[in-house]
């Protein structure tokens, strides 16, 4: 669908705006007003601007878009209007996960400068060759991994973590017996709280058969 047919659908709607930028250098006001406009153009009122800045897009841990998703569960707008796909992440599996939910609470999804627009019979189509390939890409990947795994067994590598030595876990005991979280002694010690829990459960149930519990 061309950008000027997208342009207008004067279709009384609530739209929510999200933008984001990465650093504190860079500026929103851009992509603020051009969206406005849209919105404007497009006949629809403004719910609110979610706005994340100095956020990166790589994941969904930011409080704008938090907030966004949680109006999106409450219906709180008809459809999201951003500037582009990797304003609202620039992970394809968070974008596939995030469009689904929004899909699925009723909200339409317009990417302005993308030209997609998930209501349209086109928006549709794109968004579900972004899917299976998104789903090609990650079974490529486990195929990937399963080869690998197999390959080092067949090598005689050892999988999974190394096992720590028993100067580490002497001090990671002492430690423990400070008072310190595994959390903290795994810092401390540079490996992972897990390896240092299964450890510790390992050698009580060795010595306490008949319990195999560990307050830990």
């Amino acid at each position: 669908m061309a950008k000027r047919e997208f342009l207008m659908r004067n279709e009384k709607k609530t739209a929510a705006i999200y933008a984001r930028v990465s650093t504190d250098r860079q500026k929103v006001d851009m992509q603020l007003n051009e969206l406005r406009q849209f919105a404007a153009r497009s006949g629809w009122s403004i719910y609110e601007e979610f706005i994340d800045q100095n956020y990166s897009g790589g994941n969904t841990k930011r409080p704008a878009f938090t907030a966004m998703m949680d109006a999106a569960r409450k219906r709180k707008f008809d459809l999201l209007l951003v500037w582009k796909l990797d304003r609202l992440s620039r992970s394809l599996k968070d974008l596939i996960v995030t469009l689904d939910e929004l899909g699925s609470c009723g909200i339409d999804f317009v990417s302005y400068d993308n030209n997609l627009d998930t209501s349209t019979p086109t928006g549709k189509l794109v968004f579900q060759i972004v899917g299976a390939v998104a789903e090609f890409e990650k079974e490529i990947i486990r195929e990937r991994v399963v080869a690998g795994l197999a390959t080092a067994r067949n090598k005689g590598k050892r999988l999974g973590r190394p096992p720590i030595s028993k100067y580490v876990y002497d001090q990671a005991l002492k430690m423990r017996s400070e008072g310190l979280s595994y959390r903290n002694i795994g810092k401390a010690l540079g490996i992972d709280e897990g390896t240092i829990r299964k450890r510790a459960r390992k050698e009580w149930r060795a010595v306490n058969p008949e319990n195999g519990n560990i307050n830990a």
